[in-house]
């Protein structure tokens, strides 16, 4: 489909949805919107001279509106798509905008469980420093750009895809890259085989010109990428420079880049690469230093809502802090996924010296009462994890600011967890 210029976008602040809305922009459409609060987000796309109403209510569509991109997370029945409708504009959810997009220009597409975000931001430095002029498109601020936009040359598009409810499919890559897989997204794929499903189809749409970055010898992706018309790439063996940031997840993600990198432009010279990686600086909410709280503890905050995340960041704040104790305030993401995931995650949580639980954020669900945050406290405890449900973000900024100076406190999941940080911190 072609998208038109005068383009109204329903949930705009979300962090794809936000991305889109600069890439618009920048190729000269008309870019408005609502969403439903004030954020760190929509504070960006204000400056950057997007109009944003906040609240869906007040149905803010112009008059010569001719398309209105949605959000996944506004249902059918949001006032202002329903007014679109009345007013005959064609409407398209985010990833189908984001596949026409893709349609037209060379895609590289990172997906997988863990680690696309850093991944995506990895590989578009990489091509903005071998100055092959990327657009990309990615999951969070990342600090080298001040954005989570990348504006570039329409050719050539890098852009972070999600595999929920099969976004990923609506893209047109010529690279894929997998970063790893296991099962999430749990109230969309019923078990790991659903999961591999998907990722299936998208491995059987890169064209036999393309190529599949990934580590081959994991056998979930090796079952996934055996019926491949492209070559497949394995990350694995790329070295990489020191990093800025810690564990070995990103040392991962940094292969990926690279190798993404390599796949794509065969002339881009390994000290280019290298110098890109090593000044990366990260992103928004992946083990982010926010500053110290009144009584010199340290605090991070992160982006981690899976149990292997959850269980990755702790054991490199270990490897970066040896001699911190560590102290996670976590705020589960969604009924559905912690429910499915309880025992692992308490058993993740179980590795932090301290950790306190918040209520479950719902997003998207209605609340299930056969799972909560005591109940995740519970099963941590019962491995002899140390482990309290605290029942709001100021019952756990209070214990947080009493932390002592020798500790280390991660703030982390995918709901607004994030704000505590930024309190407790100077």
């Amino acid at each position: 489909m072609h998208i038109p210029r005068n383009i109204y976008m329903v949930g705009i602040g979300g962090i794809g949805m936000s991305a889109l809305a600069q890439l618009l922009r920048h190729r000269g459409k008309e870019v408005s919107g609502s969403d439903r609060e004030e954020s760190p987000v929509v504070a960006m796309l204000t400056q950057k001279g997007v109009t944003v109403w906040i609240g869906h209510d007040h149905c803010n569509i112009p008059a010569d509106c001719e398309l209105l991109i949605y959000s996944d997370a506004v249902p059918h029945d949001n006032a202002e798509r329903t007014r679109a409708r009345d007013m005959g504009i064609p409407e398209m959810s985010y990833f189908e905008a984001l596949g026409a997009i893709s349609k037209k220009a060379r895609t590289i597409a990172v997906a997988g469980t863990h680690g696309k975000t850093t991944t995506t931001g990895m590989l578009a430095k990489i091509l903005q420093r071998a100055g092959k002029k990327p657009t990309a498109v990615v999951g969070s601020i990342v600090r080298d750009f001040g954005s989570n936009f990348l504006a570039g040359d329409d050719e050539l598009l890098v852009v972070e895809a999600c595999e929920y409810r099969d976004h990923l499919l609506k893209l047109s890559p010529e690279i894929l890259v997998i970063t790893n897989l296991e099962l999430d997204h749990t109230d969309y794929f019923p078990d790991l085989a659903a999961l591999k499903e998907t990722f299936k189809k998208a491995v059987a749409a890169v064209p036999a010109t393309g190529c599949i970055i990934t580590n081959p010898h994991d056998p979930v992706i090796a079952d996934v990428i055996a019926g491949a018309k492209a070559s497949v790439i394995d990350y694995t063996l790329e070295e990489v420079p020191e990093l800025g940031l810690v564990g070995e997840f990103n040392r991962q993600n940094a292969r990926a880049a690279r190798a993404a990198a390599r796949a794509a432009f065969a002339d881009i010279a390994d000290g280019a690469i290298d110098e890109a990686l090593a000044r990366f600086q990260g992103s928004w909410r992946r083990f982010e230093y926010k500053g110290e709280t009144s009584r010199g503890a340290m605090v991070f905050d992160d982006y981690a809502h899976h149990p292997t995340a959850i269980r990755a960041t702790i054991e490199a704040a270990r490897e970066k802090f040896p001699d911190k104790k560590i102290v996670v305030a976590f705020h589960p993401h969604l009924y559905s996924r912690t429910k499915s995931f309880l025992p692992e995650f308490a058993s993740a949580l179980a590795l932090a010296d301290n950790a306190v639980v918040a209520p479950i954020y719902a997003a998207r669900e209605q609340p299930d009462p056969s799972v909560s945050n005591e109940i995740l406290a519970a099963a941590a405890r019962a491995v002899r994890g140390r482990v309290v449900a605290l029942d709001s973000f100021d019952a756990i900024r209070d214990r947080l600011l009493g932390e002592s100076p020798d500790t280390l406190i991660i703030t982390m999941g995918a709901g607004d967890i994030y704000k505590v940080a930024e309190q407790i911190a100077d």
